[in-house]
């Protein structure tokens, strides 16, 4: 088997089993627990409302498209999919790993590696940039869009895994009110997100921000000041994302077609 081959396969072979474990988490469950159940024992602000963790329907839907694509021999030596390598991949194994360790409390290790999985997120994200002139509509939505989503969801994910681990940790953020901390915090993720929003033109991206931030909004309604700053995130990310779709941002020749 060539080595194309054997990336192709070992793609599929990772994305099915990322699949399972997650369905598995939910459905046995693993280790007596659901993960929303392990996520509601912390009190922490800037995790949105359930209903915003159906976007890994969308994350896996994408993702499937993405690996069927991928997996077609007429895809074997295509550049970019050679340049992803086995990134993908790796993204699976990250996330398995970290749902395993997440369902058996190993909360100090599931940081790492999720930050692991954004780093790689952010390098396929970049891989991608770098041949955004080779990418023709299809690609553009089975490669592109697939791990743009992964991507901005990931960041939000990675700013709650931190905060909760902290709170199992006992954290008590040196006495400083939890509004003003969940409030700085969703105020630095606004800050990387319109950056990333504008430098890449990426409204795919985009959007799950809004719907991440619109959940807390939902989430901590009754709560002071976070709710303010996460609707007026939710707000303006969409207004940019709104004009990268209708073509108004001024557009550098480096910039990628919007998805």
């Amino acid at each position: 088997m060539s080595a194309d081959r054997l990336r192709q396969l070992g793609t599929v072979v990772l994305f099915v089993v990322t699949v399972a474990v997650n369905a598995a988490a939910n459905a046995l469950p693993i280790n007596g627990q659901q993960t929303g159940e392990i996520s509601d024992r912390f009190s922490v602000l800037v995790v949105p409302a359930a209903y915003v963790f159906a976007i890994w329907g969308v994350i896996y839907v994408f993702l499937l498209l993405f690996t069927v694509f991928q997996a077609l021999p007429s895809n074997a030596d295509d550049p970019l999919l050679r340049d992803l390598g086995w990134l993908p991949a790796l993204t699976g194994v990250l996330n398995t790993a970290w749902l395993l360790l997440f369902h058996y409390e190993v909360f100090v290790l599931t940081v790492p590696v999720m930050v692991a999985l954004l780093v790689t997120l952010i390098v396929i994200h970049g891989r991608i940039w770098a041949r955004r002139r080779d990418l023709d509509t299809i690609r553009r939505w089975v490669v592109a869009t697939p791990f743009s989503i992964y991507l901005g969801w990931i960041t939000v994910a990675t700013i709650a895994n931190v905060a909760q681990t902290l709170s199992a940790l006992g954290f008590d953020g040196f006495g400083i009110q939890p509004e003003l901390i969940a409030s700085a915090v969703l105020a630095l993720g606004l800050a990387i997100a319109l950056t990333f929003v504008w430098r890449f033109r990426d409204a795919a991206y985009g959007l799950v921000i809004v719907w991440a931030y619109v959940g807390i909004v939902v989430k901590e309604s009754a709560t002071d000041l976070v709710p303010i700053v996460a609707g007026l995130g939710a707000a303006a990310v969409a207004v940019l994302v709104l004009l990268v779709l209708v073509g108004r941002l001024p557009r550098s020749p480096e910039a990628m077609p919007a998805r």
